[in-house]
């Protein structure tokens, strides 16, 4: 696939900057008018406070102090008409409430010149009604009515006129304060509802704002993008994906795109592939069909020379004994020996070729009854070895009985022939669950063993640690069982750590439904000399069989045994394992 360029990162403001950018600027907004609207609620209320606590209660004791003076004027005038001190009264609580009354007005005043320049004239026009009339009046001798409020009564009409009229101008100046206290809080209140009202508009539009900006900025480009992602998800490789909204969001659709310019290489390079693969495939078949072929000619055309070579070279042997030296009968011992080794090694190599191909059907296979036969194959070579075949309770798993027959043919036969000449054979087959998706199986015995340093070329086929005349066999035993076991979707190796003798341990897939076999129960175990197994069964594992005048039990293949000599050992089925 060809490699391709960065794509150039979009400019413009990303959904951040803008988000960030329109939350500050309505934050601004909104505070500005809470502040505004703080301001004017503060003005409200201190305009309300003024009214309450200032205008009102002064307006009040201006009213009061006009009703002492006025008690004060009602007194002076009873004293002097009757001369009775109890006329007096009224006089002196009014001087009291004057100077009272006087005390609150200023107090509640304040800084208000004007209304404290009018109190200051009332005050001046009563001393001065107090100094003419009052005092004097009230400062004559009772017992009779005093001659000077007669001889005065017109000024004192007078002065106190000018008492009333100044008293009435500072009410009139009181009023006004209240009257204009009362529009200032009135024009509060209204400036106060208009700027909540300016708040509650400006946040309905910042909400609107922001509604549509989102719409236009954000959801609306995201909308877009995963239809066209969803497009290309449902398969349409060749729609495009376009850029829309903001900087990351576009750089967002720019990646997208990119991936899916990619995804069309790689799905036309994968195309291209396929091609070359289904070209493979076809190639294989046909190399399949011809190994077909070539096996059909092996087990059949290539067998039968071999058959006539070693057959007429026996008969040979038998007609012209008298006539042949011992050499001669040595050389055609050796051509028949030799024939027959070639047939086994066909033979062999048949059954390697057909792992995974000829038997590949996957079914339960109970392998207690499969050991149980394979046992019972091996019953002649164990008899004369006096081996001991032991294992334990044996689970079901699921593969192709034939190769798993030919797996513990191989591996027990093998147990059986490299046995140490100083002990009797001990062969052990053991099982243990690893996981929950697989068994380990171990076969173990008190052989002659595997050296570390050939724990892995055992395995290849044809390789061979003994000559033949030691152990005899082609080498192909313990490659077959690590092609059977690839084949199960297992692994096989050497326990390089066990001795004496040697430990082949190999693993199986487990079946989901199968449960654990019971691990309590104690090994099944084979008298020396038998299979252990039940009587009648039938020798034959997997389609493995021993080497008939041999004694010697390899089960790798089968061949067929029709048209040999009867005492050539042509055509009998063999094992040519071997380590």
């Amino acid at each position: 696939m060809r490699a391709r360029a960065a794509r150039p990162v979009p400019g413009g403001w990303t959904t951040r900057r803008w988000l960030i950018v329109g939350t500050c600027a309505a934050l601004v907004v909104l505070l500005a008018l809470a502040l505004a609207g703080g301001w004017v609620f503060a003005r409200s209320s201190r305009l309300t406070d003024n009214l309450s606590d200032s205008d009102t209660p002064a307006l009040v004791a201006a009213a009061q102090l006009e009703d002492t003076l006025v008690s004060q004027e009602t007194g002076v005038r009873g004293y002097g008409i009757t001369g009775q001190r109890s006329f007096l009264q009224p006089y002196t609580d009014g001087l009291a409430g004057q100077r009272k009354d006087t005390a609150a007005l200023r107090a509640l005043l304040g800084h208000d010149t004007r209304a404290v320049h009018d109190l200051d004239a009332l005050l001046s026009r009563t001393e001065v009604w107090q100094a003419r009339i009052a005092r004097p009046i009230a400062a004559a001798p009772p017992g009779a009515p005093v001659a000077l409020a007669t001889q005065r009564a017109d000024e004192g009409k007078g002065e106190f006129d000018a008492v009333r009229g100044a008293a009435n101008q500072l009410e009139r100046t009181l009023n006004q304060r209240r009257d204009k206290a009362r529009s200032d809080l009135r024009r509060a209140d209204a400036e106060r509802d208009w700027i909540f009202g300016v708040i509650a508009a400006v946040i309905t539009a910042l909400t609107v704002l922001i509604f549509a900006g989102l719409r236009r900025g954000v959801t609306r480009p995201l909308d877009l993008l995963s239809g066209d992602v969803r497009k290309v998800a449902e398969g349409d490789f060749g729609h495009r994906v376009t850029a829309s909204g903001p900087a990351d969001i576009r750089a967002l659709a720019a990646d997208v795109e990119s991936m899916r310019e990619r995804l069309v290489d790689a799905l036309a390079f994968s195309d291209s592939v396929r091609g070359q693969l289904d070209e493979q495939a076809a190639d294989l078949r046909r190399s399949n069909a011809e190994l077909e072929q070539f096996a059909y000619v092996a087990s059949h055309d290539l067998q039968e020379p071999l058959r006539k070579v070693a057959s007429f070279c026996q008969l040979l042997q038998r007609r012209y004994a008298a006539q042949l030296d011992d050499r001669a009968g040595q050389y055609i011992e050796y051509a028949v020996d030799g024939a027959n080794r070639m047939q086994t090694l066909i033979n062999d190599l048949l059954a390697f070729s057909r792992v995974g191909r000829v038997h590949a059907d996957s079914a339960a296979v109970d392998l207690e009854a499969l050991y149980t036969r394979t046992a019972e194959s091996l019953s002649l070579a164990v008899e004369e070895s006096g081996a001991e075949l032991t294992h334990d309770p044996l689970p079901v798993v699921s593969g192709d009985a034939t190769q798993l027959g030919m797996l513990l043919q191989n591996l027990l036969s093998n147990a059986v022939k490299f046995r140490a000449p100083e002990r009797p054979p001990r062969i052990h087959l053991s099982v243990a669950p690893d996981g929950d998706d697989r068994w380990t199986f171990a076969v173990t015995d008190n052989g002659i063993g595997i050296a570390p340093e050939f724990a892995e070329r055992v395995f290849v086929i044809f390789q061979r640690l003994h000559t033949r005349d030691a152990y005899p066999g082609n080498g192909i035993g313990l490659a077959l069982c690590k092609k059977i076991v690839d084949f199960h979707g297992g692994a096989v190796s050497v326990d390089a750590d066990h001795a004496p003798g040697t430990r082949i341990v190999f693993t199986l897939p487990r079946r989901a439904e199968e449960p654990d076999p019971v691990q309590e129960q104690q090994p099944v175990a084979e008298r020396p000399g038998s299979t252990g197994g039940a009587a009648g069964e039938g020798a034959g594992a997997a389609g493995a069989a021993r080497t008939p005048g041999t004694g010697e039990d390899d089960g790798a293949a089968a061949g067929s045994g029709d048209g040999a000599a009867p005492d050539s050992g042509i055509g009998a089925r063999q094992a040519g394992a071997g380590r």
